[in-house]
């Protein structure tokens, strides 16, 4: 047995079956190897970029770590914007990168890189294998590492003669350790802050944001008045009709600081930071609380956070609470607009939709109007760097068939990972892509404004994708995905129903 199958045989031993990759010549008996042994699907990209970005909507949808298979540094370094965002969402990845064979590797040969510079940055974990008995051991310390809590990037390096060589030792999974509890005196310290009736708010991420862990937050804001609020990017946040809902903090900086303006308390729950915003402005905070507030921890990320949330609600006697009730909009007619593009997907949203949002600015409305809509899992940028749309729902789509996955992508973004569409088709994935076709920038517009900058004819060019013009629906057709354009809002809610009833992928571009 060479090191590549006892790679692959010790990764489906662990519980790992699927895997994303983009292989080149380092990584051939990894790939050889998957049709010796089975048992692991393997799903092509394009593109790193789709990789390492599906490797992260599958783990937020699946709640275990998919493989991905990358060549060398440079293909590693394709790949580091999406995995920069699933290291932000805390997903589980086992990250396989091929490397120059050991011997080769000091002849320095194009492809050779620091590889283990290049991933540190991004993973929780990173190992050379030293030789083919090694990599087996690798691979399941790999998938541990990615599974413990709260999840991380586990990156294993393969030097290409590790895998060809034999001797490889197919290694027995290894225990994931609980995510370990809140200290009873922690419970009570917050309690006691919560009890003195000052403002107060508790900033929920992870786990916090599942069904369970948001009805004891309810419960602790019924009985003490506390504010709940969500970061604006989120791993997955369970939201619809009959769950309790959780407002996100305003991506703009002057709403953000206004809606907190009077808040004395923080308490993170599995959130590391105090609520701070994307980027500095001149002239205004970068931390959204108010100056003297203080910063409170009831669960570090790592922690069982919902273990912890029922522990404060019982600490206060807070009873059990009803989720509110509330009525699903009607889609909207006439002009394409923020408001009616949220009513109407609001109103059309099927039972159990899985919604990833890379909308950037125009579809900032959407989350809090879907708070109605029959229950599905909302599924956001979390690192802040664009192109993760595509992939994530790619993934999420390979973790729960049969639930319709929507993409909410701007159009700027999109063009950053296009190629997700083939893997969509090729692998026959129910997603509807939506894409907000506002042909610029429009975000980069209202920023110039923010850093005090006053653009030109030179700086509007920069924003503007116009000349020439892109059709999505072209793009998306020759990528193998079926697709139509809609120019108003009763066009689109025709078109978003039939793409719920089309069976495989199919994209909206919504002229805007």
């Amino acid at each position: 047995m060479n090191g590549a199958e006892s790679l692959v045989r010790t990764l489906g031993a662990s519980g790992v079956d699927t895997c994303f990759a983009n292989p080149g010549t380092s990584e051939m008996h990894f790939v050889a190897a998957l049709d010796q042994v089975g048992g692991i699907r393997c799903i092509l990209g394009l593109f790193e970029g789709v990789v390492t970005g599906a490797a992260d909507g599958y783990a937020r949808m699946a709640g275990k770590p998919a493989a991905t298979l990358l060549h060398c540094g440079p293909g590693l370094a394709n790949g580091l914007a999406n995995l920069h965002n699933a290291r932000r969402a805390a997903s589980m990845v086992v990250n396989c990168v091929g490397d120059q064979a050991t011997g080769h590797r000091p002849l320095d040969a194009p492809l050779t890189a620091d590889t283990e510079g290049w991933a540190r940055g991004v993973s929780s974990w990173v190992r050379t294998a030293a030789n083919a008995a090694e990599v087996g051991v690798a691979g399941a310390e790999a998938v541990r590492a990615a599974r413990t809590s709260p999840g991380g990037i586990a990156t294993l390096i393969l030097p290409s003669d590790t895998c060809w060589n034999p001797g490889g030792v197919v290694a027995a999974p290894l225990p994931v350790p609980p995510a370990p509890m809140v200290a009873p005196h922690v419970v009570g310290e917050i309690a006691r802050v919560l009890r003195r009736g000052e403002p107060a708010m508790l900033l929920l991420a992870n786990d916090a944001l599942r069904t369970g862990a948001l009805a004891a937050a309810h419960r602790i804001a019924a009985a003490t008045g506390a504010q709940l609020w969500a970061p604006h990017g989120n791993r997955r946040i369970e939201h619809g009709a009959g769950r309790f809902p959780i407002a996100r903090v305003p991506y703009v900086v002057d709403t953000a600081v206004a809606t907190f303006a009077n808040i004395r308390h923080v308490i993170l729950v599995g959130e590391p930071r105090p609520p701070v915003g994307f980027f500095a402005y001149p002239g205004k905070p970068g931390i959204m609380t108010p100056p003297g507030a203080e910063v409170h921890v009831l669960a570090r990320p790592e922690q069982n956070l919902l273990a912890a949330l029922e522990a404060l609600a019982e600490e206060l006697g807070a009873p059990a609470v009803p989720s509110p009730a509330g009525s699903q909009p009607e889609a909207a007619t006439g002009a394409v607009t923020a408001e009616s593009f949220a009513a109407s997907l609001a109103a059309l949203l099927p039972e159990g939709a899985i919604v990833v949002e890379e909308s950037v600015s125009f579809g900032r409305g959407c989350y809090p109007a879907c708070h109605f809509s029959p229950p599905h899992d909302w599924l956001a940028i979390t690192g802040g760097a664009i192109g993760c749309g595509i992939p994530l729902a790619t993934g999420a789509a390979v973790a729960a068939p049969g639930r319709r996955v929507v993409t909410l992508e701007a159009d700027g973004s999109a063009l950053y990972t296009l190629q997700g569409l083939w893997t969509q088709a090729r692998e026959g994935l129910d997603v509807t892509t939506v894409v907000l076709a506002n042909r610029k920038y429009a975000i980069l517009l209202r920023e110039f404004a923010n850093v005090g900058a006053v653009p030109g004819p030179i700086a509007h060019t920069m924003m503007d994708l116009e000349r020439p013009c892109l059709d999505f629906v072209a793009l998306a057709k020759g990528l193998g995905v079926e697709a139509a354009q809609a120019a108003d809002m009763a066009a689109f809610n025709d078109l978003f129903a039939a793409s719920l009833r089309h069976k495989g992928p199919f994209l909206i571009e919504l002229a805007i």
